[in-house]
């Protein structure tokens, strides 16, 4: 009985390595035939996440200068208008001392609001803001 199951045994073992052997031939065939387009595949990943990381460069630094010059212009805008504004109370109060005395404590008295109510006016909208534009960005990279 044990030289029945001895031949038995070894073909099954044989068998079995030649399923292994076939079964790893057939997998290097598929790796060495799908290595190329597996490599293809993770560069074109790459290049839309440079291409992504490039939009979002690109956007930022529109939006950085616009802001940079925006903020320029008010200022320049801010210093024309307290300089109007002091005069017309000098010419009003006949003294130039009062007339920018006035305009300045206008300043500091929009200064100390803009200060107090700083959260309400700049944070929670630039946080809105940026909240809203990254949601469209994503909609945007699904299509």
């Amino acid at each position: 009985m044990s030289s029945v199951i001895f031949p038995a045994h070894l073909f099954l073992y044989f068998y079995k390595k030649q399923i292994m052997s076939d079964t790893q031939e057939n997998l290097g065939s598929f790796f060495k035939e799908n290595s190329k387009l597996l490599k293809e595949y993770f560069e074109t990943r790459m290049k839309i996440y440079r291409l992504r990381a490039i939009r979002l460069l690109s956007k930022s630094a529109g939006y950085f200068f616009w802001i940079i010059i925006s903020i320029f212009l008010f200022f320049l805008f801010i210093i024309f208008f307290g300089v109007v504004l002091s005069l017309w109370f000098s010419k009003i109060t006949g003294s130039y001392i009062a007339g920018f005395s006035i305009t300045t404590g206008i300043i500091l008295l929009m200064i100390i609001l803009l200060a107090i109510f700083r959260k309400s006016l700049f944070v929670n909208p630039i946080i809105k803001a940026f909240i809203s534009r990254s949601e469209e960005d994503s909609e945007e990279d699904q299509f």
